[in-house]
């Protein structure tokens, strides 16, 4: 853990979902951005975090849910009038591009999504939320209302002690390219979905 304050670079970002603020948090190589709506302040903000998915994000792609929930995550704040996105570099649940595309390889051949982790040699799930909560203490922030299916989110930070006050589930995306990896996240992986 980095013990010192976070250095920030910050601008206004207008945007479809409303005219955020976007700061990027930087500290011995770590870095994550956070658009903030309004002022959201330091007790039940309504937050996600948002791990990287170029090819859900950036692609479109309908192999998973990613750009989904994080469309959804923009309209819940904006209809809120405040709140934070944390946009976290954690590629692939944290095994970077190439790892991801050699996986969706081995999905092609018939493997679920851990299964392909692991034939790879690779975690199922290698993110950490260590940086963004190192965010959140230098933003003061007290409690949280998550929007996450992800129940290791919600101990990352309780573990961390920011009060989890509310889980506001994100449901989205569900199609016949992704169902597949959708079962594979609620029934082996634990994500609160209801499918």
């Amino acid at each position: 853990m980095y013990d010192g304050q976070l250095a920030e670079a910050t601008a206004e970002l207008p945007s479809i979902f409303g005219d955020f603020r976007i700061t990027v948090y930087q500290a011995e190589g770590e870095e994550c951005a956070v658009l903030k709506l309004g002022e959201p302040g330091v007790h039940r903000v309504l937050m996600r975090l948002h791990s990287e998915c170029f090819t859900g994000d950036v692609l479109g792609s309908l192999r998973c849910d990613c750009r989904d929930q994080l469309t959804q995550s923009l309209r819940y704040i904006e209809k809120a009038g405040s709140g934070l996105l944390f946009y976290l570099r954690q590629e692939g649940r944290g095994i970077g591009l190439f790892n991801k595309i050699r996986a969706y390889h081995l999905q092609e051949l018939g493997l679920n999504t851990i299964e392909a982790n692991v034939q790879l040699g690779l975690p199922v799930d290698a993110r950490s939320y260590d940086f963004p909560i190192q965010v959140m203490r230098q933003l003061g922030i007290q409690s949280v209302r998550l929007i996450t299916n992800n129940p290791d989110k919600i101990e990352a930070l309780t573990t961390a002690g920011i009060e989890v006050a509310e889980r506001v589930s994100l449901v989205t995306g569900y199609g016949k390219h992704n169902k597949r990896y959708m079962m594979t996240k609620k029934q082996e992986m634990g994500h609160l979905l209801d499918l």
